[in-house]
């Protein structure tokens, strides 16, 4: 007969294995969907056999439609380009918003974009140097840009004003200067109102410099934690540092100069996740929108959930393994790995990885931890419920695009089930 206590041991023992089994994942994974699968023959049929970054034209143009309508014409709309760094892609974005002010990060894109009416705003303080390097190759007899009146340099402190005078001065060049200033997010930019009145004075110490207006960036306000009240805090914090900064300025200006055209300056405020905050009702008059045209999926927010993801990585299978095995002298880690979880019953190997990017199709798909990252030949788990083989696509969603637009070389365009273009892309620049 078994024991009082040795029937309680084998109850408590049971229990930890129920326990236990039922916090063994379960399986998942499926198929492409209908809309991948399409993508995927759509890619096949024209000869792609690369990694290749893939936009969707069709939700593109209605990411841009939806954007431009948000806006409503209450506040100017300005394209950021680093987001979007192609001409064909700014071409397609631009036939639809009609804008032709551009925000800029880095000196070659600048050196390509100074073309035409662009309207330019750097979204960054460039050092001296940069700056002196534009004008070196500027041509302005073989291009009609004026940098005088449709490029704004964006200054951060009176020590980098001081150096943009010294330099206007030895190259008898104008300048529009643009402020950056400081409302929430601490990036750097003017804190204070005696600080801008220290550039103010150097502004109007010098003809040459022109006050072009502020830029205030407020990336903060949508990544904060939506603890009750915080973000409308941050956002509430951020107008009124603007408005006050902003409304210094006018009045300072206006002593030395007279009568002002408030709308005849810039007053940047806003990115992508939060150009939905600005109305045309406060001194701020333009966004900058770039990354919600194509929606990364850093960019899944509140303020952006009427737009859909537009920019996809796709890349072969290489190999196919049917069950998942670790190196030589640790097999037992990969054996023990799929006993726990079907889910790594399977390895793919792809062609590349170790992207700014996650797989979204098929479904299910996952990293090894054990196995660890490549950039040459990925391994990714599953279950065998999505059916890949080899020569077959897997499609990844940037995290951003700034950074992986530029990574693949030509982009290929998916519209109305076949590829329909390459765009080039820009270098990559810094």
């Amino acid at each position: 007969m078994i024991s009082t206590k040795r029937r309680k041991f084998l109850a408590l023992a049971g229990l930890g294995v129920a326990g236990a089994l039922a916090l063994r994942p379960g399986q998942k994974g499926a198929p492409h969907s209908a809309y991948y699968a399409a993508i995927s023959q759509s890619l096949k049929a024209a000869g792609i056999a690369t990694p290749t970054m893939l936009i969707d034209r069709q939700r593109l143009r209605q990411n841009a439609s939806k954007i431009m309508q948000n806006i409503g014409g209450k506040v100017s709309q300005r394209l950021v380009v680093k987001s979007l760094p192609s001409h064909a892609l700014i071409k397609e974005i631009t036939s639809i918003t009609g804008s032709q002010r551009m925000m800029l990060f880095s000196l070659p894109q600048l050196l390509t974009m100074s073309k035409g009416d662009t309207d330019i705003l750097l979204g960054k303080p460039m050092p001296i140097a940069a700056a002196a390097q534009f004008y070196r190759e500027h041509d302005p007899v073989a291009s009609s840009f004026r940098p005088a009146h449709q490029l704004q340099w964006l200054v951060d402190t009176p020590q980098r004003l001081s150096q943009y005078r010294e330099f206007a001065q030895q190259q008898n060049v104008e300048m529009l200067i643009n402020i950056e200033i400081d409302v929430g997010l601490h990036r750097g930019g003017v804190s204070s109102i005696q600080t801008l009145q220290e550039m103010l004075t150097i502004l109007q110490s010098d003809s040459r410099l022109k006050f072009a207006g502020m830029m205030g960036y407020d990336a903060h306000v949508a990544k904060i934690h939506d603890l009750p009240g915080l973000q409308k805090a941050a956002h509430e914090h951020a107008h009124e540092t603007y408005t006050q900064f902003a409304h210094h300025a006018l009045a300072a200006l206006k002593n030395r100069s007279g009568n002002l055209v408030q709308q005849a300056f810039t007053f940047n405020a806003g990115g992508s996740p939060t150009y939905r905050l600005y109305d045309g009702s406060g001194i701020e008059n333009e966004v900058s929108v770039g990354s919600a045209f194509v929606k990364g999926s850093d960019f899944d927010l509140p303020g952006l959930a009427d737009l859909q993801a537009a920019a996809f990585i796709a890349t072969p299978v290489l190999k196919v393994n049917d069950q998942f095995q670790m190196p030589y002298g640790v097999e037992w880690l990969g054996d023990a790995a799929r006993a726990w979880d079907e889910n790594q019953k399977q390895a793919i190997f792809i062609y590349g990885g170790n992207w700014l990017a996650d797989p979204v199709s098929p479904a299910g798909l996952s990293a090894s931890g054990l196995y660890g990252t490549s950039s040459n030949q990925q391994l990714f788990l599953e279950s065998g419920k999505q059916g890949l083989k080899v020569d077959d696509f897997v499609f990844f969603r940037p995290r951003q695009s700034e950074a992986v637009l530029m990574q693949f070389g030509d982009i290929a365009v998916y519209d109305d089930g076949k590829i329909v273009d390459m765009w080039p892309a820009f270098p990559a620049t810094a």
